[in-house]
């Protein structure tokens, strides 16, 4: 090997950062909203979120859930020397419907939030597909 990075690891660097953004954004929105001993304190009792830190908090629960899918696909796919069309275009479309997904959803635009969400599994599912074939 040359040394240099495969373009999809690079892209999967880049979703740990969305991942970090995200986490970040839906933490400092919610703590915007509630009662600074609470926050400092054990947090034993739940307190309610506003609207957009309720969004952001699912928006972040979403990545959450596709994201392990993700990383492991890509890495398997390296480790069996599959990088190629599929998983460069699988890889992008997953990185940037990431990164459009959160703010949409923190603005409340429905349909289109939807179809991001949907251009980012067609993604997911483009890295998959490589693994076999």
């Amino acid at each position: 090997m040359n040394g240099a990075v495969p373009a999809e690891l690079k892209l999967l660097g880049i979703a740990v950062v969305i991942g970090l953004v995200q986490l970040l954004w839906a933490t400092a929105v919610a703590r915007r909203d509630q009662d600074p001993k609470w926050v400092l304190g054990a947090q034993d009792d739940k307190k309610p979120l506003g609207v957009q830190a309720a969004r952001l908090d699912r928006a972040f629960r979403n990545f959450m859930e596709t994201f392990p899918l993700f990383a492991t696909a890509v890495i398997v796919a390296d480790l069996m020397g599959k990088f190629g069309a599929l998983t460069l275009w699988g890889s992008g479309l997953y990185v940037a419907a990431r990164a459009l997904y959160a703010p949409l959803y923190a603005s409340g635009v429905p349909v289109a939030r939807t179809l991001v969400w949907l251009i980012g599994s067609i993604g997911l599912l483009l890295v998959v597909v490589a693994l076999f074939r």
